[in-house]
């Protein structure tokens, strides 16, 4: 019973007519949630850092905080008993440099666990794109894909993203075993070939 009063409320949430208000504090629920969630998550917070590093998503974040909307829902959050609590226990977190240590060594340490596995997780989906290369169907679809302008500007615009450089490295320590640099240069091959 709680999964469909769960499903009818997220169908009306999705359906029913938004104002800017509406907008504007759904956006600062979903941002501050993620901020909570990346603090328990390893993966999340290391994508999170990551996209702090993106220009553009960097740019869509300026603008939705410069909302009046946004500001006046951010304004009326900030005055509530429960972030007042929250910010008094953060800030006396930070005066006891030990516990600030403790903090920033947790942070840093789940920053390194998860940019490992968002890493593992590149070199995973390039060990699948290797694997499907190998079917000819898959070549020839890639190809077309290739000779298409919106999909090469959509791969341009890709190559761009922070997030995009996991691949990169995981491609580049692929290339360093040399049974899997020999079967990434016969792909290639495959592949100029359909050209």
């Amino acid at each position: 019973m709680k999964f469909i009063t769960f499903a009818l409320t997220i169908t009306a949430a999705l359906f029913a007519p938004i104002t800017a208000q509406d907008e504007a504090l759904k956006n600062m629920h979903l941002g501050m949630a993620g901020i909570q969630q990346a603090g328990n998550d390893p993966v999340l917070l290391a994508q999170l850092m990551q996209d702090l590093q993106n220009p553009e998503m960097m740019a869509e974040a300026k603008k939705m905080m410069d909302d009046p909307e946004f500001q006046k829902q951010m304004k009326k959050m900030s005055e509530s008993g429960e972030f007042k609590d929250q910010m008094k226990k953060t800030m006396d977190i930070m005066k006891d440099p030990k516990e600030a240590a403790k903090m920033e060594a947790k942070f840093e340490h789940m920053q390194h666990v998860g940019e490992k596995k968002l890493k593992d997780g590149a070199a995973a989906a390039m060990e699948e794109a290797m694997s499907a290369m190998g079917n000819p169907e898959v070549m020839q679809d890639m190809a077309k894909m290739m000779n298409d302008p919106q999909f090469k500007a959509q791969l341009a615009k890709m190559t761009k993203d922070p997030s995009f450089q996991n691949y990169v490295s995981a491609m580049q320590d692929m290339m360093k075993d040399p049974s899997k640099k020999e079967k990434l240069e016969k792909a290639s091959a495959a592949f100029k070939s359909q050209l």
